[in-house]
């Protein structure tokens, strides 16, 4: 427990504060906030109430491309003797994928409407250098009717067996992709279009760079050289390395046929759009920078966020860290509430030895390491790295980092301040939910008090749909 922690709480009214939600994973976060805390919220986009009605439509109207009944007759083969890799991202997307409102199902009978035989059909998940699915989440992710009917397989970054050559990219990459992709007759690419932080944007040429390239071609493109470009961040593709690199590799694999989705701040459908790689793809992300960007006239000295549903583990919720940068104030404070849910809470062993490293040398430290000749790149190596954004920015102090989770001694490794510094010890006893409720609270009035001793009116915003949200400040000109 932090220390001056209760007298923090007993000098700060909140008699007057107001109540917001702040999502917690599948759970809810009752926090009260000072009266006039900013709420940043995506723009407002009407959902699909008929979603298997929007499915049908986008495949029957693709962009930029054929059906995908007509790229079949146009293979030149018989469609019984047509190979065709689909691939599919992994649990720590919400693509909907499985049923009657899921793009896949759709696919599938298309291409066997077709003649084109089931056991001719590879689902491959994407995992770039994600750990492999389980059995439960591919039933979660795809359904059970297609995990027990189809071949469903992960890649293997480094898996040498698995992979293939297609030479180099113009940033003198040598790349290796999945073989079983690669030379299918038939490639289709599926996934989520949403703000991504080093991308710009999720989806479309993603899937296949990083989802089914090699190992040494992901430490290329997670590599400081790509994520230190200024470009390399949300809803920017103009520019940026790690946008450049994975459209060539995906342009030179082949992709027939892309179907990517996009989601209102509730997890809903928006939209689907289908058809060609480039075009399609772009036009999901014009509909994404139109409602996901939010434009900022003023930045905040304390700023809450959360992990969405890509917050499963800490590795992924560097996505709300980053996102938040934006928005909050040099030297401020951003807590993120976090519900750490996945088998393995932090992170693979990688990710959790190469997070202690950078929370010994600091963000500066840890990049020369990496930028050092002799560095042998490590998986996992690049999170870090990007929580190095938001701790040049608030320092480790101004870094809160809220999961029940994430067992309490673990956090000594992970950068920031932990949660746990927060509570009593008799809510350490709590449920996981309830400890988070308790941390983020307790952090929130102990920044409000903090910052009150040095005489600041702290401003307070909260992120309504956490790592979703792109909130941009442009300083106004004089």
């Amino acid at each position: 427990m932090k220390e001056g922690l209760k007298e923090a709480l007993a000098r700060i009214d909140t008699k007057d504060w107001r109540r917001i939600p702040l999502e917690y994973g599948h759970e809810t976060l009752e926090i009260v906030v000072p009266r006039d805390s900013v709420e940043i919220s995506m723009g407002a986009v009407p959902h699909i109430d008929d979603w298997r009605g929007e499915i049908q439509r986008a495949f029957s109207n693709p962009i930029g491309s054929p059906r995908l009944e007509e790229i079949v007759k146009n293979k030149g083969k018989r469609p019984k003797d047509i190979n065709v890799s689909v691939t599919v991202s992994d649990i720590t997307r919400p693509v909907p994928y499985k049923g009657e409102r899921g793009i896949l199902d759709p696919i599938l009978q298309t291409l066997e409407a077709q003649g084109i035989r089931r056991e001719n059909i590879k689902i491959i998940i994407g995992t770039g250098m994600h750990r492999a699915s389980t059995h439960e989440e591919r039933v979660q992710m795809y359904g059970e009717e297609i995990v027990d009917g189809y071949t469903v397989l992960d890649h293997d970054c480094e898996n040498e067996g698995l992979l293939v050559s297609i030479g180099e990219t113009k940033r003198g990459t040598h790349v290796y992709v999945n073989k079983d992709f690669y030379f299918a007759d038939l490639k289709i690419a599926t996934g989520l279009v949403e703000s991504h932080f080093m991308t710009g944007i999720s989806g479309g040429r993603k899937a296949i760079c990083p989802g089914l390239v090699d190992v040494k071609t992901i430490s290329r493109f997670h590599g400081p050289y790509y994520l230190e470009d200024p470009n390399a961040t949300n809803l920017i593709l103009e520019g940026n390395p790690c946008h450049e690199e994975a459209l060539e590799v995906a342009g030179t694999v082949g992709v027939d046929f892309i179907a990517n989705v996009t989601l209102d701040k509730d997890m809903r459908i928006t939209q689907v759009f289908t058809g060609e790689l480039v075009e399609a793809h772009m036009k999901a992300f014009e509909m994404i920078k139109g409602y996901a960007e939010i434009p900022l006239e003023r930045q905040f000295d304390i700023v809450l966020t959360h992990g969405g549903y890509v917050g499963r583990d800490h590795y992924q919720t560097a996505k709300a860290g980053v996102g938040a940068v934006p928005a909050v104030k040099k030297g401020g404070v951003i807590i993120i509430a976090a519900n750490n849910h996945d088998n393995i809470p932090i992170g693979g062993p990688e990710y959790k030895t190469l997070g202690h490293l950078m929370k010994l040398q600091g963000p500066d430290g840890y990049l020369e390491l990496l930028r050092n000749s002799h560095w042998r790149f490590t998986k996992d190596q690049w999170e870090p790295e990007v929580w190095a954004v938001p701790l040049r920015k608030v320092g480790e102090e101004g870094l809160i980092y809220c999961s029940g989770e994430i067992p309490k001694e673990d956090y000594v490794i992970l950068p920031g301040t932990s949660g746990y510094e927060f509570l009593s010890a008799e809510c350490e006893d709590r449920s996981n939910r309830e400890k988070a409720q308790a941390m983020v609270q307790n952090a929130l009035i102990c920044s409000i008090d903090r910052l009150r001793k040095r005489d600041i009116e702290p401003s307070v915003c909260y992120i309504r749909e956490g790592p979703y949200a792109i909130p941009v400040f442009r300083k106004p000109t004089p």
